[in-house]
């Protein structure tokens, strides 16, 4: 058995916050999984739908592995990437840095962790690797997956090697920081006015604060979007209210780093964007709430009242943002 020593699972809620807790807390850095989102400029908003989707989706953070990229850069840490298509060099990816006692992150499919009850395709979830044995992986994932969690290496393989949307090919990634302890408070501000601006300045009506938008215009005919409405709109109401892919998790991690950014940086805008992301994590979770019971009801109006907090909160995040580009 191979096994890297002291490796802590904590309460976290976002997968790749997660792991890129575990990996830092290795190289001695220890900040909290709000900081770690916000650092990493992590907050967005998509809605997707097409034709090889079979019900919408809509995603509340920046797309995979591009908060890892952005919270390297700020910290000034080594991020290195190894991407293969062959099964043999991707475990040697894997074990070489846990056989010299350092965790690794992956990107994978979570559809085929032993430890998932749900079985749902998604691609773009991330955990650390802290040791294996002949027969299992050795995981740390969120502590609603379980924290310190135990898959067979067969079900990791596959889990690694799926294709399809937000997959990426047996991806895995280690953090080195520089010597001596990074200035990451410096970063903070840089943080935030990136985040914002990204937001703003999406490209696409279906991102940012336009993208909430159009969630609205279309959120009210989604019991005509689904092929089944009492398994799909339930099920993206759980999505958003536990797993944040378009609902409060994001938004109150978001709040939570603004919170402790206050505590840092005397600047009235962070006080502003605090409140008003505050607001708006309360009311992502009023939508996903008539979501669900309109999938279990049936009842048209329900989708029509979300359609109407969403673009409430259309407002509110694009308020915020607006703010908090200028501090």
């Amino acid at each position: 058995m191979t096994m890297v020593k002291d490796v802590e699972a904590r309460g976290t809620q976002h997968c790749e916050t997660t792991a890129l807790g575990v990996l830092l807390r290795h190289e001695g850095l220890d900040l909290s999984e709000p900081m770690l989102f916000g650092l990493g400029s992590g907050l967005s908003f998509v809605y997707w739908d097409g034709k090889n989707l079979p019900f919408p989706f809509l995603g509340g953070r920046v797309k995979p592995f591009e908060l890892t990229r952005n919270l390297a850069a700020r910290l000034g840490a080594t991020l290195t990437v190894a991407e293969t298509a062959s099964a043999r060099k991707a475990w040697e990816n894997v074990a070489a840095p846990l056989d010299a006692g350092r965790p690794v992150g992956l990107q994978l499919d979570c559809y085929h962790l032993d430890y998932f009850t749900t079985r749902i395709h998604f691609g773009g979830h991330v955990v650390a690797m802290y040791g294996y044995d002949d027969r299992d992986a050795y995981l740390v994932d969120t502590g609603p997956q379980g924290g310190a969690v135990r898959t067979s290496r067969d079900s990791l393989a596959r889990a690694r090697a799926e294709r399809g949307p937000m997959t990426a090919r047996n991806r895995s990634f280690t953090l080195t920081l520089p010597a001596g302890p990074p200035s990451w408070q410096a970063a903070v501000l840089p943080a935030v006015r990136h985040c914002a601006e990204a937001f703003l300045a999406a490209p696409i009506a279906n991102l940012g604060h336009r993208g909430i938008a159009k969630a609205g215009d279309l959120v009210p005919g989604w019991l005509r979007r689904a092929a089944d409405p009492r398994r799909d709109l339930p099920q993206a109401a759980l999505l958003m209210e536990r797993a944040g892919t378009g609902g409060a998790l994001f938004r109150a991690l978001f709040r939570d780093f603004l919170q402790e950014c206050t505590g840092l940086v005397d600047a009235d805008g962070l006080r502003t964007g605090h409140r008003l992301y505050a607001e708006a994590a309360t009311l992502w979770t009023e939508v996903s709430a008539l979501i669900g019971k309109a999938g279990e009801s049936g009842d048209p109006a329900l989708l029509e009242r979300a359609g109407a907090v969403l673009h409430d909160l259309a407002r509110i995040e694009g308020e915020a943002m607006q703010v908090l580009r200028q501090v």
